[in-house]
């Protein structure tokens, strides 16, 4: 007999799932008897939140969703934080959780791991929530769970299955085969639209968002087709290559981008919220657009969030930038790129000058890491080098760098999503960069990581408290009451979980310690006194 557990297990495997992170539960014990017949990987975080992170990072490299089992209650409960994330970047994540039976379900009996109502707990922080009470509707919810993935904005899917179901017999149910969704194509009006404005423009200026990395190709010759200067979102970094004349990087909250928005006659910006951790971080107003504004997304309302577009076009990022490319090719437009270039150059030069004393600070450091790798996966917690590079910083290729300093915020993230990552990609090297605060949230995880024998790098900035906060509060003429935290020993603590740890004053001693981290297989943390 299969079970419906088992069932659950043999429908991710045939959707390609290889990993799965979770923390095994009484409430999910047929769960692990399906995985046993698996060819999948489990990994065991210490804590559900870890297993979220994990999948988010996880899912940032390999484009694939990361996959969770959690347990009814709090195991839910702990997770949420992680959702939160990575529907706040668009991150594909499932999460597939028990319930309790199904005659308990809503009775507040006091049942072990009794929680009143766990789609209402989510509802905020995934695509949907649904609960599979027979074991024939399975291969259809997880059908449109993957359709969410695959074929529209990919964020967290919550399925629960009551503890009772979990063991029921599938005999005679149709499981029928994946289904993969295409994306949506542009209207070709639209497109023909978009191309005369493109066409006609005489300052283009170009948006990159997290929608365009599996775009980049198509990205980098609409850019050069249009000569136009192009500047990346931080989930964007490495879409164009690392020193391309018209990339602006990432500095578009800064007044040398505001003043070239309002100076360019069409923008257009592509997968992207156009939010404020990318827009608007130092909270000024809304950066001025003078000219037209055209914007691509595959979600239809977020063309009207933000910056309402005056040309709204719904599609999938690549499909509709091959598509521009096409139309203006047929238009003759091909720029010799050297204007745009120029403006690119002065947007880089001039904004590094605004950034200030940051830059001088935390940018020698960043290049240590460059210095040591051709292209590693740089994941960061919310920390001050991370919030300098995700402006400075420049990726060689996509899904490459990437951090809870954007959208939802959370600290505690960068060591699970390093381990995710490196899961993700053991042979390319993978750095955390996290402050002594917020690995603190998940520093659990380290054992997580020796257990995986995840080599990650872990560079720790230690300046002995929330730093970012405390000069916001001192700023503010307001006692940074909070913020300067008992500052354990972490290279100790490291070591204690079976890790190695260095501390080290130099960027040059940083490169040559993150090198040798490349070529273990357990964590080794890196100290940095900020």
């Amino acid at each position: 007999m299969t079970t419906c557990g088992e069932m659950l297990m043999e429908i991710l495997e045939s959707y390609g799932v290889d990993t799965v992170f979770g923390i095994p539960g009484v409430h999910t014990l047929e769960l692990y008897r399906g995985l046993q017949r698996a060819d999948m990987r489990h990994v065991t975080p210490r804590h559900e939140q870890g297993a979220g992170f994990m999948a988010d990072g996880y899912a940032r490299v390999t484009g694939k969703p990361g996959v969770c089992l959690i347990i009814t209650g709090p195991g839910m409960t702990n997770i949420t934080t992680a959702m939160g994330q990575a529907y706040g970047d668009s991150i594909p994540m499932l999460v597939i959780s028990s319930t309790n039976s199904s005659g308990e379900a809503g009775l507040q009996e006091g049942h072990l791991h009794e929680l009143r109502n766990q789609r209402d707990l989510v509802a905020g922080v995934s695509a949907f929530s649904q609960t599979v009470l027979r074991p024939k509707d399975l291969p259809g919810v997880l059908a449109r769970a993957f359709a969410v993935f695959g074929g529209a904005r990919p964020r967290p899917v919550h399925i629960e299955i009551p503890i009772d179901v979990f063991s029921q017999p599938t005999e005679g149910i149709n499981r029928g085969v994946p289904v993969h969704a295409s994306r949506p194509g542009p209207s070709p009006d639209a497109i023909n639209e978009a191309a005369d404005w493109l066409a006609g423009a005489k300052q283009p200026l170009i948006f990159l968002g997290g929608g365009t990395v599996e775009a980049a190709p198509e990205a980098l010759a609409l850019a050069e087709r249009l000569g136009a200067p192009t500047a990346l979102t931080i989930n964007a970094k490495g879409v164009l290559p690392r020193g391309h004349a018209l990339s602006c990087s990432s500095f578009i909250p800064y007044a040398p981008m505001r003043a070239l928005m309002a100076k360019a006659d069409v923008v257009l910006a592509v997968g992207t919220e156009m939010g404020e951790t990318d827009y608007d971080m130092y909270r000024k107003g809304a950066n001025p657009i003078g000219g037209k504004l055209i914007r691509i997304d595959i979600e239809p309302d977020q063309t009207a969030r933000n910056y309402r577009a005056d040309l709204a076009i719904t599609s999938d990022a690549g499909l509709a930038m091959a598509a521009l490319n096409t139309a203006l090719e047929e238009r003759g437009v091909r720029s010799d790129m050297a204007a745009g270039a120029e403006v690119a150059k002065q947007i880089r030069t001039d904004s590094e000058a605004e950034i200030g004393e940051w830059t001088v600070e935390h940018e020698p450091w960043l290049n240590a890491i460059q210095a040591a790798f051709d292209d590693p996966v740089v994941v960061g917690d919310s920390t001050q080098p991370v919030y300098t590079g995700n402006h400075i910083y420049e990726s060689a290729s996509p899904r490459s760098w990437f951090n809870s300093a954007t959208g939802y915020g959370t600290l505690g993230y960068g060591l699970p999503a390093a381990i995710g990552a490196k899961i993700a990609a053991p042979d390319r090297p993978v750095v955390c960069i996290s402050g002594d605060g917020g690995i603190l949230f998940t520093i659990g995880e380290l054992a997580s990581a020796v257990e995986a024998r995840a080599g990650i790098a872990i560079l720790l900035w230690n300046n002995s408290g929330y730093k970012t906060i405390s000069d916001y509060m001192i700023a503010d003429q307001i006692a940074p009451v909070g913020c300067l935290e008992y500052t354990p020993d972490f290279l100790t603590i490291a070591k204690g979980f079976g890790c190695e740890a260095t501390r080290v004053d130099s960027p040059e001693a940083l490169s040559e310690a993150l090198k040798t981290a490349h070529g273990r297989d357990i964590p080794t943390m890196i100290e940095v006194m900020g």
